[in-house]
């Protein structure tokens, strides 16, 4: 399965029972709205794939995991509709994450910014490089890391999460992350990454596949009000976007 165009880039691989799934763009791995809504459809269907035990989440290259949200698409958001449909697209991947039968592996390789924090969070299980620091931007920017919240507080605790929140011009470093749990496991780099990663997923999708469902859904038990907690977080963050402050934050840093 492939895809890739303008809008970034998709696919997977299937191969002893683990699905890995690659995503990419050229602006440091970040999300527009038609790749959030292809990932989130792979998931649903891999979710369903009886041929797959495990998931491994990857993006492209070895530079940056995720920067969240297109800037380019935050920008040309003209109206609230448009606002609350972008950041509804963010609620509808971790809420895919969150029901996929799958237990699903993030793999971090570098640093992790606003919305891609959101998506590590919803992995069940994150291994990353020590080059993977992470950082909740979206105050800097007039917004909120609203959507993402209860993700990333399910992972860290509310403490960490007001910390990076309000910290919003500061790095948090892998250690930092690997301490909180958000990473369960921090290696010196890719190459240490992939061997750990591999034994891992390998030993993973040796396991009942049925215990594996049934441990997912307990990972995930307290969380079944989040289709309607993060629709309404979208809509706050929907709002926020069409602030000049945000439009005015927004083309300071494109620049």
């Amino acid at each position: 399965m492939s895809s890739e165009n303008q809008n970034g880039l998709l696919h997977t691989i299937i191969q002893n029972k683990i699905a890995t799934i690659e995503f990419g763009h050229p602006a440091s791995n970040s999300f527009p709205r038609t790749l959030l809504n292809k990932l989130t459809k792979e998931i649903d269907n891999l979710s369903k794939d009886k041929s797959v035990t495990v998931i491994i989440l990857r993006s492209e290259g070895s530079g940056a995991f995720c920067a969240g949200a297109s800037f380019d698409e935050l920008l040309a958001v003209e109206n609230e509709e448009q606002g609350i449909e972008f950041f509804l697209g963010f609620a509808h991947l971790i809420n895919a994450m969150r029901n996929c039968s799958k237990i699903i592996i993030g793999r971090i390789q570098g640093k992790v910014v606003g919305g891609g924090v959101g998506i590590a969070a919803a992995c069940d299980y994150a291994f990353a490089t020590q080059d993977s620091s992470v950082k909740l931007s979206e105050l800097a920017i007039g917004i909120g890391p609203f959507v993402i919240e209860p993700a990333v507080s399910r992972k860290i605790g509310k403490t960490a999460m007001t910390e990076m929140t309000l910290a919003a011009h500061e790095w948090k470093s892998a250690i930092w992350a690997n301490h909180k749990g958000l990473f369960a496991k921090v290696l010196e780099n890719e190459l240490e990454l992939d061997e750990e990663l591999s034994h891992f997923a390998l030993k993973l999708a040796s396991y009942n596949p049925d215990a594996l469902v049934e441990m997912k859904k307990v990972i995930w038990e307290g969380t079944e009000n989040w289709d309607s907690l993060l629709s309404e977080r979208a809509r706050i963050s929907g709002k926020l976007v069409l602030s000049d402050f945000t439009k005015k934050a927004l083309a300071q840093f494109k620049n």
